[in-house]
């Protein structure tokens, strides 16, 4: 099983589940635990190969979506959570949009940070280059380079660090077994696109998101069931540069869903 940690702060508590991105791991929500903790029982979990989720089992397998997204719901079974509110960052939106196609039932709300809902010619270049150096050269180099093109301004330069630092704890197996993960993305957004989901969506954007803002702008125009809040002065992992903003923003849509006053 992957290593999760929970924060229970009361049995009568809805629960709010936080999955981060590749390359990341659980601690990249270090700012939110404290407010969450006011409201809501808290999960972390910490994908496959990431974090403390070291299970030399599954690093030997070829990692698919479906897999990745079994590991929550195994972990959702173990402790006994029939559903939740979800939020995720990155390519931890895909992760939970995943699990809503496959068991809407344990999803309560959805909110996607950062969320990556198409990909633009920028982004599928880099992934190209990706593919063809990934063995070539250290992996860290091209997550350096991954990270820079989404998080290119120096007020995104915490959040830059935070990811590169998290990456340095995979090995280079590990990361191109997650890079050839990628190559699922684009079938797998269309696949979405075409079967939305009945389930209250909040969609959290930085407004220097350059790289995958746009597509959630318009999504968000054809769907009525999601809404989106666009972050001033952020980048694309929200949550890390304006935390304040993201904790607010969240929590107050979360409690208007589940009826708080």
């Amino acid at each position: 099983m992957i290593y999760y940690k929970c924060y229970e702060m009361c049995a009568s508590r809805e629960w709010a589940v936080f999955v981060h991105g590749a390359g990341g791991s659980s601690s990249i929500w270090y700012k939110q635990i404290r407010e969450f903790k006011k409201h809501f029982n808290i999960l972390l979990i910490d994908l496959r190969g990431h974090g403390k989720s070291k299970d030399t089992k599954k690093l030997m397998q070829r990692y698919s979506f479906l897999e990745v997204s079994s590991d929550i719901i195994e972990v959702l079974n173990h402790l006994k959570i029939s559903s939740a509110h979800f939020i995720g960052m990155s390519l931890g939106s895909i992760v939970i949009r995943n699990i809503a196609e496959a068991e809407p039932e344990r999803i309560k709300t959805m909110v996607l940070g950062g969320a990556v809902l198409r990909l633009n010619t920028r982004i599928k270049t880099l992934m190209t280059v990706g593919h063809i150096a990934k063995r070539i050269i250290p992996y860290m180099w091209l997550y350096q380079l991954f990270a820079w093109c989404l998080m290119p301004k120096k007020s995104h330069e915490k959040s830059r660090l935070l990811f590169v630092n998290q990456a340095k704890k995979l090995c280079q197996k590990e990361f191109i077994k997650w890079f050839k993960l990628t190559r699922d993305v684009v079938p797998l957004l269309a696949y979405f696109e075409q079967r939305p989901v009945n389930i209250p969506t909040l969609y959290v954007m930085g407004k220097e998101d350059y790289m995958f803002l746009l597509p959630v702008e318009r999504a968000v125009e054809k769907c009525t069931h999601s809404t989106l809040t666009v972050i001033e002065d952020s980048g694309h992992v929200c949550n890390v540069d304006q935390p304040e903003k993201f904790n607010e923003i969240t929590i107050q849509f979360l409690r208007k869903q589940s009826g708080a006053a």
